[in-house]
């Protein structure tokens, strides 16, 4: 069996904010009625954290579920624990309409670290980024530049992006080029 390697193997750019590949990311698909008591329980026992509102994510260390749309989640865990995350899904939703299925390999998960990150996505996507408008919690589903891709703030200084593989070193580019010296705005400052 081939050894997994990420998209870009933690390729790292340090601009006036720090953009870096996070390698290996275990990312699941889940989708069905977000509202069951069933689903509620799968999202705990996978991830150990509540199911999230609409537009919101829920972490706890490692682990994580975003709201993707009305009737789809992300589950986020470490890449070794997919089979095991999978099993939990499986287990809670017996009975259920249900589709869970690992995306690992078809997506790249990246972050952004440095008191501008907002002004990074600010650059790139159609979102409102100033504090008060986006804050830790929140997720977006939108475009950046010429690419579908999710985003949300772990804290005040640090977003994660999410996109699919295929577009792993193009989006790496856009991010690198947005953070490149000499392009801050000072628009959040």
């Amino acid at each position: 069996m081939s050894k997994a390697v990420s998209a870009l193997q933690g390729a790292v750019y340090q601009g006036y904010v720090e953009v870096r590949e996070m390698g290996l990311v275990g990312m699941i698909t889940l989708r069905g009625d977000l509202s069951s008591a069933k689903m509620k329980k799968a999202v705990k026992d996978a991830c150990g954290v509540d199911l999230p509102g609409q537009r919101e994510i829920a972490v706890a260390g490692e682990k994580g579920a975003a709201w993707m749309s009305p009737d789809e989640l992300l589950l986020m865990v470490p890449y070794e624990g997919v089979a095991d995350a999978l099993a939990a899904v499986e287990a809670a939703l017996s009975g259920e309409h249900f589709l869970a299925v690992n995306v690992s390999d078809a997506r790249a998960v990246f972050q952004l670290k440095g008191a501008a990150a907002r002004e990074i996505i600010a650059k790139l996507c159609p979102v409102d980024m100033a504090p008060g408008a986006f804050e830790p919690g929140m997720i977006r589903r939108t475009r950046m530049a010429q690419i579908a891709a999710a985003f949300w703030m772990v804290d005040a200084e640090t977003i994660r992006v999410v996109c699919f593989r295929s577009v792993a070193e193009y989006a790496f580019n856009l991010l690198k080029d947005a953070a490149a010296p000499g392009g801050e705005t000072g628009l959040f400052a």
